[in-house]
């Protein structure tokens, strides 16, 4: 963005401000998106973002970091993801050269000098912050957004430690004590629905499902990611990928496989060609969208066909201003 954005003052964004902020990143986003989002910043709740791979969860954390000019703090899930990995992690090094030189004490719990002038190892300069811990104390007058991504890659445990997180904006460190957010972050979780999610994490959190985008949906997306495509060469991209989309894959292919896609035939047209998607060009470059041998070897003649077909009769869906 250019120009100087105002302070982030999460009660007072409307809804004409967040279409505003949206439109200058490039974001794509309808009427439910809008107000989903809108109320989840207005009333300080986590926002729970669940959808298929691909469908833009993760953007839309990125989006809002910048649209906002703020910090984004990414907590990339995983199974086995511990508190420790996620909240914080001591300094062991530091903290046994301290001992070392008799400069600290190992008590925990102790306060920062005791009588004698000795210091604790168990202070904020001993002190490793991970994700959570960084979005609860980062400073500034603008909250940082805190994504928390792919959620339902992590386990059972890991979803009850953040239950203290999404209602408080609170943790627990025993050394420490309680650390709270001055400026609570905004937080983004995204599931792939890999698993369910508690009921106990659903209940502290605002709820969005991201649905496949339509055919004049995806179009928009792609013209503005990729504008270096020839429209009619954009909707015929758009069309094929919606038609792979009504056969049963074990992945079928989202807009960021849509928006690699359009890319990849950008580059081959570097050239300036606007000729027409042959059954070709689209068997050559299938491995853009579908990312599993056994998709990939159903897309057989009598398939390549009907996504030729489709192709062909997406200049009749375009607005004809667009076309």
């Amino acid at each position: 963005m250019t120009g100087e954005t105002p302070e982030l003052a999460v009660e007072a964004i409307d809804e004409a401000t967040l279409r505003e902020r949206f439109e200058a990143q490039h974001y794509v986003a309808d009427d439910r998106v809008v107000t989903t989002v809108q109320l989840a910043l207005q009333l300080g709740r986590p926002l729970l973002v669940e959808g298929e791979p691909g469908s833009g969860k993760t953007e839309l954390g990125k989006v809002l970091a910048e649209g906002f000019e703020t910090e984004l703090i990414r907590l990339q899930c995983y199974e086995g993801l511990t508190a420790e990995n996620a909240l914080y992690e001591w300094n062991y090094t530091k903290q046994l050269l301290a001992v070392q030189s008799n400069e600290g004490t190992v008590t925990a719990g102790s306060d920062s000098a005791d009588a004698a002038g000795t210091r604790s190892v168990f202070d904020d300069e001993y002190l490793l912050e991970r994700p959570l811990l960084r979005a609860l104390t980062a400073g500034g007058d603008r909250s940082p957004v805190l994504l928390i991504d792919e959620i339902d890659r992590a386990d059972e445990a890991f979803e009850a430690f953040l239950l203290e997180l999404l209602s408080e904006y609170q943790v627990s460190i025993p050394e420490l004590g309680t650390i709270r957010a001055e400026n609570p972050p905004i937080v983004i979780l995204t599931s792939n629905r890999t698993r369910g999610l508690s009921d106990a994490l659903k209940r502290r959190c605002l709820y969005l499902h991201v649905e496949p985008p339509s055919f004049e949906t995806e179009y928009e997306i792609v013209s503005r990611k990729v504008p270096e495509l020839d429209a009619a060469i954009a909707a015929e991209v758009c069309a094929v990928v919606e038609r792979l989309r009504e056969e049963s894959f074990l992945k079928r292919p989202g807009v960021a496989e849509t928006l690699d896609w359009a890319r990849a035939v950008a580059m081959l047209r570097a050239d300036g060609s606007d000729e027409p998607l042959s059954t070709d060009e689209i068997e050559r470059t299938i491995g853009c969208l579908l990312k599993e041998v056994e998709d990939v070897t159903r897309v057989d003649t009598a398939l390549l066909e009907q996504l030729h077909a489709a192709a062909a009769a997406a200049d009749d869906r375009l607005d004809p201003n667009e076309r």
